[in-house]
């Protein structure tokens, strides 16, 4: 016999699996959106918050919504299958601390900008590209195109052009220069000299 209770458990239990599919099943955009959203609040904050504080707000907002690890790869290239395992793992760590690190410092001040989602469109490869501008008052226009690919059950964002500039192609470039003039250990105290610098600014 079904009791009124074991129905109540029942449509809780139906409830959460609809939500977690639907949190699980986001589109690019709402990512790309999210993700946006968070960063107009931190720099609402910025100064409150401090540089800290921004660091720990975007901690999770940048690892839900950004391929950290196929990132960390591409910036890499063919030097990552050089890389032993643990180098791999601190190549990774250290850089997913440098792409918060880097948005705590830049988005740390509010004055009236706001992020509007222009268009997306697939691409040949199966991915999407978000189109969005960054409204900024007396100033220029920010165009981002955000990069997006499919990660399990979800979108990532795995590339970011602001005004026609790949910030992948940017690190690729410098990365892979450092790897192969100076090795693993020179890119990893540069990149952590890049962090300590952008906690202090």
């Amino acid at each position: 016999m079904v009791t009124k209770t074991m129905k109540f458990f029942a449509i809780c239990l139906l409830s959460l699996t609809v939500l977690g599919n639907a949190c699980a099943n986001e589109t690019a955009r709402q990512i790309v959106d999210k993700f946006q959203a968070e960063l107009i609040d931190v720099m609402k904050n910025g100064k409150k918050l401090g540089y800290s504080g921004r660091y720990d707000r975007l901690n999770s907002a940048v690892t839900n919504s950004h391929d950290l690890t196929k990132i960390a790869r591409i910036v890499v290239g063919k030097e990552w299958e050089k890389l032993t395992a643990d180098q791999q793992q601190k190549l990774i760590d250290v850089f997913s601390r440098l792409s918060i690190a880097s948005y705590a410092h830049n988005f740390k001040d509010y004055a009236g900008e706001s992020f509007t989602i222009d268009s997306e469109e697939q691409t040949a490869r199966g991915g999407v590209v978000v189109h969005s501008h960054l409204s900024i008052p007396d100033e220029k226009d920010v165009k981002f195109d955000y990069m997006l690919k499919e990660k399990g059950d979800s979108w990532r964002i795995i590339n970011i052009i602001a005004n026609g500039v790949s910030d992948l192609a940017l690190k690729r470039s410098e990365y892979t220069t450092i790897l192969q003039r100076e090795g693993f250990d020179a890119l990893i105290a540069k990149i952590n000299e890049k962090i300590d610098n952008y906690s202090k600014l």
